[in-house]
């Protein structure tokens, strides 16, 4: 698929590695809506790369259709859609307390990482299996963010893991599912990247993480990212696929 005159919708694309997205997206000519929870960075980026922000949140269906009507309203019907939006966590399933983690918080980040991503996903698929085909008969490309953490997660990652682990679960059914309207699905699971929740950490972190890559030993450019997910959508060949981006990188187990 062209990206150069498509529309494009953006979960989580106001920072880190969803606005690597946005951008390039925006770059290659797409008309891109970004969509996230915090509409003050959602209006900044999006009026920097002339795209239209779309306050969000992918885990209740009622502001998910209002971002895609607003979307689809500035740039018609969206054909390509990058999942990025997702949310960290780190508990032991024993607390040094003794007591056993929270419930809660596992359920709070497989609601967000996956059943959020979900749901948008069957919502955009929905409306883009309408569209007339374009060549070849293809209608849509669809792109899920896993992590490498969803083959080699660390202690405390129970939470993220098994949600990273569902979207690369998901890839290929839901490829074969969408196969009948022509709307591919791919997953990047990236390792460690240079995002702004990264950047918090000291420096001397930074350097030690940086260095347990093979190569390039440093961390991840989230145009790197950007990059592999606009070439998913323009090569046509690349369904129901999960690549890892990481350098080589293979999770310790702390």
């Amino acid at each position: 698929m062209k990206i150069e005159g498509q529309a494009a919708l953006v979960t989580g694309g106001a920072s880190g590695l969803g606005e690597a997205t946005a951008r390039e997206l925006a770059r290659l000519g797409a008309k891109v809506a970004v969509l996230d929870l915090n509409a003050a960075l959602a209006e900044k980026v999006a009026a920097e790369i002339g795209g239209v922000a779309c306050t969000c949140d992918i885990t209740h269906t009622d502001s998910v259709n209002a971002a895609l009507d607003k979307a689809a309203a500035a740039h018609g019907p969206a054909r390509i859609l990058m999942n990025v939006a997702g949310i960290g966590s780190a508990k032991r399933i024993v607390g040094k307390d003794g007591n056993p983690a929270p419930l809660e918080d596992f359920m709070r980040v497989v609601n967000v990482n996956l059943i959020g991503a979900y749901n948008i996903s069957r919502l955009y698929a929905a409306q883009c299996a309408k569209l007339a085909p374009l060549e070849g008969g293809e209608r849509g490309v669809m792109l899920f963010t896993a992590s490498v953490a969803a083959f080699d997660g660390q202690v405390g990652q129970q939470a993220y893991s098994a949600s990273k682990g569902g979207l690369v679960g998901m890839t290929l059914p839901m490829a074969r599912d969408l196969a009948q309207h022509g709307i591919r699905v791919c997953t990047i699971a990236p390792g460690l990247f240079a995002t702004p929740l990264l950047k918090e950490l000291p420096e001397a972190i930074q350097q030690s993480l940086a260095a347990s890559i093979p190569f390039p030993p440093r961390l991840g450019h989230p145009s790197e990212f950007a990059e592999l997910a606009c070439h998913i959508v323009t090569n046509g060949h690349l369904n129901g696929e999960v690549i890892r981006l990481d350098g080589a990188l293979r999770m310790a187990p702390r």
